[in-house]
């Protein structure tokens, strides 16, 4: 990339870093500080990460998508729905923006939905990542789920960039975020990007009003989602999306 382009490339992301916190409001000035083996993505370091990856075929069109959970169970609803928006799934009428239709946190659980899981069930104890699966596939989607416990960090590695590197398939990690040096429990999120010079992953954090979006080293995700999720009594781990052929 020579000179002219990565100073282009810096200001263009720059620019959209100030629109990530304008478009959430205040919710970036009030978010909680992180722990040095993180790296937000509204520094200069976070925008040189995805400036040079190679591995960032999701970040537009998540990016185009993101939301804020509604409530603090449900990001596993807040990333799917960043999900079927990017991957243009024959949406709802969203009551209110009618006559348009988008999937909304509020229309996401239809009649197959709720056959998985109800919205008052989400509301109270959030979703385990096989049910997270079988939300997803409720869609018509192709799903895959991964346990972390039944894989290995290289495998998730080498899976996850290559995914990134191909446009209409997307990622959702659950793990621990205290494993990752964050406040406190489970969680659920889309990743956007790989940096492969220095082995982060950039997680696009439904929480916005706690914390920005970050880059994570490979293995500190890793041993976040190899952690117990004492509701299924499995490991917690990733889901691949992508539409049924």
């Amino acid at each position: 990339m020579n000179t002219m382009l990565i100073k282009t490339s810096k200001t263009f992301f720059k620019a959209l870093t100030i629109g990530l916190c304008i478009s959430s409001g205040s919710v970036l000035s009030q978010t909680l500080p992180l722990s040095s083996n993180l790296v937000g993505f509204n520094t200069p370091e976070g925008e040189k990460l995805l400036v040079e990856s190679k591995s960032k075929e999701d970040f537009f069109p998540l990016i185009m998508q993101f939301t804020t959970q509604n409530n603090q169970a449900y990001c596993g609803v807040a990333s799917m729905v960043m999900v079927l928006n990017s991957l243009q799934i024959p949406a709802p009428e969203a009551l209110q923006y009618k006559p348009y239709r988008v999937f909304t946190q509020e229309n996401f659980f239809n009649n197959n939905a709720k056959k998985v899981l109800t919205p008052e069930v989400v509301s109270q104890q959030g979703m385990t990542l096989d049910q997270l699966g079988k939300l997803l596939a409720s869609y018509d989607l192709k799903v895959n789920v991964y346990h972390a416990a039944d894989t290995s960090l290289e495998q998730f590695r080498k899976q996850a960039a290559e995914n990134l590197k191909q446009p209409q398939n997307f990622i959702l990690v659950n793990y621990l975020r205290k494993e990752i040096g964050e406040e406190k429990g489970g969680h659920i999120s889309p990743l956007a990007a790989y940096n492969e010079q220095t082995d982060r992953f950039l997680i696009l954090d439904v929480s916005r009003y706690k914390y920005p979006p970050v880059w994570v080293k490979t293995a500190n995700l890793w041993k976040a989602m190899l952690t117990n999720d004492p509701s299924s009594n499995k490991s917690r781990g990733f889901v691949f999306i992508s539409k049924s052929l």
